[in-house]
């Protein structure tokens, strides 16, 4: 197939883009500068992808998003940060994605296989895992992490610098401001944590027993009473014959925010 016919007439792909042979590139959207495009990709009508910006395999942007625009920050002078997305990515209608600014590393990231409804937004200096699932409308602000397989609502807003562990379910609407733990279920408004993510465990093939075991670590963390410091002890030694738990521990001992408890 022809570039002609894989690149609408109507669509401006700069001459410093690379693009993989067989990407298509819909009506009215431009392609800037420093932007490379894996294979089988699909970049659809009125989009704006502008670099420097390294986009994987096999993604496809639905219409009108905008993909490494410059930061939404008051900081931000011109420096020439990034943006890089892995493969198998699905951004639909409207997703906002920044790149980077100089106070943090340089970059914004977004690993495979994520699912990013109509709206979602993608801040500066983000860290977005794989296999993540963002509803219609959640929004990271700046230097916010995603562990992989988090699921986020409709208009969950995360606030800066904070972490949302592996695994880990923000109910709609939901305000974060501290980091969630892997496993854990929040929701409501105010949001608050209501248990582990027990049914995204079973579609991840976790068994009844890991299910049993992380239960029992939420009822340590949530609902003993003991200081954050005691109940990462007690669930530090499970980990020892719960593996399961080590990414809970782990998680802990790296909060800089302090946990949403």
């Amino acid at each position: 197939m022809s570039d002609s016919e894989l690149i609408h007439p109507s669509a401006v792909v700069s001459a410093d883009a690379e693009l993989a042979d067989d990407v298509r590139v819909g009506p009215f959207t431009m392609i800037g500068p420093g932007v490379r495009i894996g294979a089988g990709s699909e970049v659809g009508a009125h989009c704006v992808v502008k670099g420097p910006t390294t986009i994987g395999a096999n993604n496809r942007f639905y219409p009108f998003g905008s993909i490494g625009d410059d930061p939404q920050d008051k900081k931000y002078r011109g420096e020439a940060t990034r943006l890089e997305i892995g493969s198998g990515n699905t951004f639909r209608e409207f997703c906002t994605i920044n790149r980077g600014t100089v106070q943090d590393e340089g970059f914004t990231s977004i690993g495979d296989n994520n699912w990013l409804m109509a709206y979602t937004h993608i801040a500066h200096d983000c860290r977005v895992g794989s296999e993540i699932i963002m509803a219609n409308g959640a929004m990271l602000a700046g230097h916010v992490h995603l562990d992989d397989y988090v699921m986020l609502s409709a208009f969950v807003a995360i606030h800066q610098f904070c972490r949302i562990g592996a695994h880990s379910f923000v109910g709609a609407y939901g305000g974060i401001g501290k980091d969630v733990p892997p496993y854990v279920l929040t929701f409501g408004q105010p949001p608050e944590a209501r248990g582990i993510n027990a049914e995204g465990l079973r579609r991840r093939d976790f068994s009844n027993e890991q299910i049993r075991h992380l239960k029992e670590a939420y009822r340590i963390l949530y609902r003993s009473e003991l200081r954050l410091s005691e109940a990462r002890d007690q669930l530090a030694e499970l980990a020892k014959s719960q593996p399961e738990l080590e990414v809970l521990v782990r998680f802990l001992d790296e909060s800089e925010r302090g946990i949403f408890r």
